[in-house]
């Protein structure tokens, strides 16, 4: 078992073994991370931002950019394959006073690696510290960067990559343990993860992600590769109190007993309100239906429920039908 230490990115102390929530397009936006944070999620992130857009003022990706104060530490994250959009839409955000700016440079989805943005960049990685040195130089708050392994298995560069972003300035490195080629498919290789950690010429937080879906796994990265956090992506969708499951099992080598019915309808009103006093009742209910739904994976008999709560746009009904649940399944 490796040693922990409290953990900073620039002037920011996360404390021992911080959980960050991994920044996931049409998934953490405010009320998700409202949410989160509760739990004890220490870093949320926004859905990435296109540097092309914000370049543009597209109106949708400049509200992506909204933060609140109980969402801190936040970072916003941006992404992008041309350097001068990148400086734009950086010295942009900064603006809107994010904790920490992050790259993503580890998307494996086609329409943005396919064009050179994302972990497409794992391809350029001349490009991709360029681009990053830039932005680092083009603003006062702390750059971090997300990315993975490689762009294929016979391309697996993030060892030497590591460095060369540290050396670019950055303030903190998050390494999805996969290639591009996988996508999300197969096991995340986490050795490489304890590789860059493990090298002697890197001091900035090592930040380890892919596959942590339990406080079990949690606890074994912590353990076996000395990352300095780790971030919870798809694990948390539908089940955002893994973060309070992890941190609980992680100070105490105790699991915490499954949320309740009753505790999950309370946590769904919570998030429904959360999501309708930010957005408007009409988009909030609209984009609450995909979370409310996997709030309840594993009831039994509750397929047609299921579809009331991903169907219905009504608010009141939406309330009615967690007040069903809660009547009917324990």
């Amino acid at each position: 078992m490796l040693l922990s230490h409290p953990v900073r990115i620039a002037d920011i102390d996360f404390g021992e073994r911080p959980l960050f929530l991994a920044p996931m397009e049409d998934v953490t936006d405010a009320s998700f991370r409202y949410i989160c944070k509760k739990f004890g999620a220490a870093m949320v992130y926004t859905e990435f931002v296109s540097s092309d857009a914000l370049v543009r003022d597209v109106p949708k990706s400049i509200q992506k950019l909204t933060i609140y104060d109980y969402e801190r530490p936040i970072g916003i994250q941006i992404y992008g394959h041309l350097p001068d959009a990148m400086v734009d839409s950086a010295v942009k955000v900064e603006a809107f006073n994010p904790d920490v700016i992050d790259i993503n440079f580890g998307c494996p989805v086609k329409k943005i690696a396919g064009r050179g943005a994302g972990s497409g960049m794992m391809r350029e990685p001349d490009k991709m510290v360029e681009i990053t040195r830039r932005v680092v130089e083009a603003v006062h708050t702390p750059v971090t960067v997300k990315t993975r392994l490689g762009w294929d298995n016979d391309s697996k560069i993030i060892v030497e990559l590591a460095e060369r972003l540290q050396d670019a300035g950055i303030s903190a490195l998050t390494i999805h343990g996969r290639t591009r080629a996988q996508m999300y498919k197969g096991e995340a290789d986490w050795t490489l993860i304890g590789a860059v950690k493990d090298n002697p010429r890197m001091h900035i937080p090592i930040i380890g992600n892919g596959d942590i879906r339990t406080p079990q796994e949690a606890k074994a990265a912590f353990d076996r590769y000395g990352v300095d956090a780790i971030m919870v992506g798809r694990a948390s969708f539908g089940h955002p109190w893994v973060f309070r499951e992890m941190r609980h099992y992680l100070d105490t080598g105790e699991e915490l007993p499954p949320m309740s019915v009753a505790e999950r309808i309370t946590l769904a009103k919570d998030h429904l309100a959360k999501s309708v006093e930010i957005k408007g009742e009409r988009r909030g209910v609209y984009e609450m239906r995909r979370h409310l739904s996997c709030y309840f994976k594993g009831l039994e008999n509750f397929k047609e429920t299921r579809m009331k709560l991903v169907t219905l746009t009504d608010i009141d009904a939406l309330y009615e039908t967690l007040d069903f649940i809660g009547r009917n399944w324990q």
